[in-house]
């Protein structure tokens, strides 16, 4: 039979992907390029389904594209600055090769600039699209701005970091938006509620980095060119939601409170405004005072298909969330030098409290350490020599469990030179059947209005050794009430009398339905799973597994907190002895 003979690998799958070499020959890009170029574009390598039809037999590991992506690039202006570029920095190194000095001015002047505006737009629709995904932005902003001035990123972009992300903590600090915090090794995770989207990001600890030999910083940089650019855009619009001047001003009064005279020994005048708003100790400008501002509440209306039930539990969750965003209104605090300042002022001004430190540590401090007004003094070392009786002396970590409380807890567990209780992640949520600590309990009850149980150690050690003197006695007291007993008896029969017996009258055994109740429905579940099939019965079997696992986890772990106490226990009793 005649007709079109079939080649192979001109047809099905092989036609939709490309490798990394043929595209990056159809785009005239070298490597870092193309690599540039995919990082903000978005495109990333797929995985074909039949890796050796599509890689023409051959079994030789190899990067693919889809076609209709590397087509997509194609018509991407940045292509065309990419090769303005290459261009230019040949210009310049003969220019420089023949020492033509003005034409090396004149270059530099006219170097080749690009803009990443319309990549954002077309990566990013909408606003809350953008929101969503911030979290990486951030924590790549935050990690930036923490970099040391040396050749391994450029200074420009370090400075910019840290101009965007302290925009970013006075808007949170500004709309009152933080939600959770939580201390860990990496660094110190935050979370906030912008517009309905919840925003986690993670903040290194301010310690000089060793820059790993392993990490390629390009392509780090790549990725913070266009998260800078999605920053800036982002903060524009939230500012101006609130109400606010972008780019961020003072207040004129907080601005004449903060004016020192030794503010040019902590940054020249370039820099001292951007320090001042890094402090976050004052509030910003707005572009219609807040007097002007009418606050106006919305009407109510129940939601369609909703619950009057449903309706009262999401009123009461507002309220709550109200009254956490006013925790540390009316509380003062002064943080002492040894403290994380910046962490610590973000987390008391984004609750409502005024804070303050020394005018060594940083610009922006708005009270001494003599005020008589301050009502809690953060400190992280065993003990302080000059000390005021109107405020309390506590460690850091009260700050950021009462965040996650959502509540003032006691200060006692707090005071100086106390073992302080563990700080517990609130991104965990205990499920049923789950191991939940004592302490996570005795924080839910205080949520709940209720007195947690009185856990001190040293009453319980009290009563142990009170209850062993009593046992020994009360062993002692029973066994002469029983040879009591027993004379008595004994005597009532030598003298022929009968021993006291009474009838008393049968009552009647009252059943208990809520247990009856119980009964029955066992007994129904138990028949319902006889007359299961094979492959529901597999199926439920399996999930009372997982469960029964789950509970036994749960039932080592209070098994190894029981030992941990008994075992602290019996150390201060030794000590003590």
């Amino acid at each position: 039979m005649g007709g079109i003979q079939k080649k192979k690998y001109e047809r099905g799958s092989v036609t939709n992907y490309i490798t990394r070499n043929k595209a990056r020959k159809k785009l005239q890009l070298s490597l870092p390029d193309f690599r540039r170029l995919c990082i903000l574009k978005g495109i990333y390598p797929h995985e074909p389904k039949h890796k050796k039809k599509v890689n023409k037999g051959s079994t030789a590991a190899r990067t693919f594209y889809l076609l209709k992506d590397i087509r997509f690039l194609l018509h991407e202006p940045i292509v065309g600055k990419f090769r303005d570029y290459k261009v230019f920095v040949r210009k310049l190194k003969k220019a420089y090769g023949k020492t033509e000095w003005t034409a090396v001015e004149r270059l530099k002047e006219n170097k080749p600039a690009y803009k990443l505006d319309h990549i954002v737009k077309e990566r990013y629709p909408s606003f809350i699209d953008a929101l969503r995904d911030i979290d990486d932005a951030l924590c790549m902003g935050f990690l930036f701005s923490t970099f040391a001035r040396t050749g391994k990123c450029h200074v420009q972009t370090i400075q910019l970091c840290r101009r965007l992300t302290v925009e970013w903590m006075n808007y949170v600090i500004a709309s009152r938006a933080l939600r959770k915090v939580f201390i860990s090794i990496k660094g110190i995770y935050y979370q906030a509620e912008v517009m309905g989207q919840l925003v986690t990001w993670l903040v290194p600890y301010q310690f000089s980095h060793d820059h790993p030999t392993d990490v390629d910083y390009r392509v780090m940089a790549t990725f913070t060119e266009l998260y800078t650019t999605l920053l800036g855009f982002i903060n524009f619009r939230l500012y101006h939601s609130l109400n606010l001047v972008y780019p961020p001003k003072l207040d004129i009064k907080a601005e004449s409170e903060l004016k020192e005279e030794d503010d040019e020994d902590y940054a020249m005048n370039s820099e001292s405004y951007l320090e001042k708003l890094s402090s976050l100790s004052t509030s910003l400008a707005r572009v219609v005072s807040t007097a002007e501002e009418e606050e106006a509440e919305l009407d109510k209306f129940p939601v369609e298909e909703e619950d009057l039930e449903t309706m009262e539990a999401r009123e009461k969750e507002q309220k709550q969330q109200e009254a956490q965003k006013k925790l540390f209104e009316g509380i003062k605090m002064f943080l002492n030098r040894e403290v994380p300042r910046e962490s610590l002022a973000f987390l008391i001004r984004c609750f409502g409290g005024e804070v303050s430190w020394d005018t060594s540590v940083c610009i922006g401090s708005t009270y001494k350490v003599t005020d008589e007004t301050i009502t809690h003094q953060i400190v992280d070392r065993p003990n302080i020599d000059k000390q005021y009786i109107n405020r309390y002396y506590i460690q850091p970590q009260w700050v950021y469990d009462c965040v996650n409380a959502k509540l003032l807890l006691p200060v006692e567990d707090y005071f100086l030179g106390v073992t302080l209780p563990p700080h517990l992640s609130p991104f965990v949520e205990e499920k049923d059947g789950d191991y939940v600590p004592p302490e996570k309990l005795k924080i839910m009850a205080l949520q709940r209005g209720e007195k947690p149980a009185i856990d001190d150690e040293e009453e319980e050690e009290e009563e142990d050794d009170e209850e062993e003197e009593e046992d020994d006695d009360d062993d002692d007291d029973d066994e002469e009430v029983e040879e009591k007993n027993l004379k008595k008896i004994e005597e009532q029969r030598y003298q022929g009398k009968s021993l006291p017996v009474k009838v008393t009258a049968g009552k009647v055994k009252v059943d208990n339905p809520a247990r009856l109740e119980q009964e029955e429905k066992a007994e129904e579940k138990r028949l319902a799973i006889m007359m299961m099939k094979k492959k529901e019965k597999y199926l439920y079997d399996k999930i009372m597994f997982g469960k029964k696992r789950k509970i036994r986890e749960a039932n080592k772990l209070t098994a190894k907190r029981k030992a941990h106490d008994d075992a602290e226990k019996s150390k201060k009793k030794k000590t003590r002895k």
